[in-house]
């Protein structure tokens, strides 16, 4: 857990009928739209650039999902840095709906250079953001 006050980051979301499956959940790869918008705003907030100018890329996502979303209204994405790596930094969700966890995940992003996709090294900036022990 971190200790910096950022944290935990939580967005709220709110779930549209067209969110949902032909039972009536939330359809699973919409889970992953819900962290991707709490991702984006966070790194837009906290490094003060467009997520679209960073240069990072998700190498890699799991979810876990613990209770089905089952209709309209307001899901909440709390989210927390993880491990920090030379070019990559993990980020961990929770997903809750009407007070009860629907999902748990987390995501790995990954710098890199715009013109040849290769991995950079995490700027420092970024690496006291994510790792405030740093």
């Amino acid at each position: 857990m971190s200790t910096d006050p950022r944290f935990p980051y939580e967005t709220e979301h709110e779930v549209r009928f067209r969110d949902l499956d032909a039972v009536g959940h939330v359809n699973n790869v919409v889970y992953a739209t819900y962290c991707e918008q709490c991702r984006v705003r966070f790194l837009d907030e906290a490094l003060d650039e467009p997520a679209t100018d960073l240069g990072v890329v998700v190498a890699h996502i799991e979810l876990d999902y613990r209770s089905p979303i089952d209709g309209l209204g307001t899901a909440r994405v709390t989210m927390e840095p993880g491990s920090v790596g030379e070019s990559s930094f993990e980020l961990t969700y929770e997903v809750t709906y009407e007070g009860e966890v629907a999902a748990t995940g987390s995501s790995v992003l990954v710098t890199v250079d715009r013109d040849t996709g290769e991995s950079v090294p995490l700027p420092e900036r970024w690496r006291a953001v994510f790792d405030p022990e740093v």
